[in-house]
């Protein structure tokens, strides 16, 4: 059983997931919050597996109360909800250490897939949208820190090779068939390279890949 917040100021919002959700055997909606500071306290409750969290909320909004969630170092996966014209709020939310995002007028399958896979330690971020985000906001990006260079460092020159095909948006099957390597064989290194470089999952290593300039926007 998936167990499931959801972080909406608009009630109506919330009553359609819930709805939705509670339509599958597998996820149960365990709270609601209709604003930032209200889903980060609940979160270290009712410590769910994925929180839905909505980005403009009044008070603490869905960016500060993602950041929060994820630094306590709870179980609690973030999946962020947003819309086409908020892509600066949504590269912030990934910054903060959401695990992904899907925008709001999803298909309801997509949802319901979408936090399966955060749940089972995924990121869920479509690849062209991950290069459009980062593209757009790569002038802000800090430049390579001292623990950055020694993560980077540490990795294996397949690694390297693997992290960048990540930070393309290349899927384990795609980086399978590039390097002529067993899928089984993918999984295993994106295992070590998430250690090594201290990511959550695959859209905290894009952003790793980015920072320390081993991928350079298009």
């Amino acid at each position: 059983m998936t167990t499931v917040i959801i972080v909406d100021d608009q009630a109506l919002q919330r009553l359609g997931f819930s709805m939705l959700l509670e339509q599958h055997a597998d996820l149960s909606v365990v709270g609601e919050a209709a604003h930032g500071a209200e889903g980060v306290r609940m979160a270290a409750e009712l410590r769910p597996d994925v929180v839905l969290m909505d980005i403009r909320m009044p008070g603490m909004d869905g960016i500060e109360a993602t950041r929060r969630i994820v630094q306590s170092g709870g179980r609690s996966r973030v999946l962020v909800l947003t819309t086409f014209d908020l892509d600066e709020y949504a590269y912030s939310a990934l910054r903060a250490g959401a695990s992904g995002f899907l925008l709001k007028d999803a298909l309801p399958e997509e949802l319901i897939a979408g936090i399966r896979a955060v749940a089972a330690g995924d990121a869920v971020i479509a690849p062209g949208l991950t290069r459009k985000l980062i593209d757009a906001f790569t002038d802000r990006m800090p430049g390579q820190t001292p623990e950055q260079e020694r993560r980077l460092t540490a990795l294996t020159e397949r690694e390297r090779e693997v992290l960048t095909a990540m930070a393309t948006g290349w899927s384990n099957n795609e980086i399978a068939e590039r390097f002529s390597l067993a899928e089984s064989t993918v999984k295993s290194h994106v295992s070590r390279v998430l250690a090594k470089i201290g990511a959550r999952d695959r859209v905290q290593a894009v952003i790793f890949a980015y920072d320390t300039g081993l991928v350079r926007p298009a």
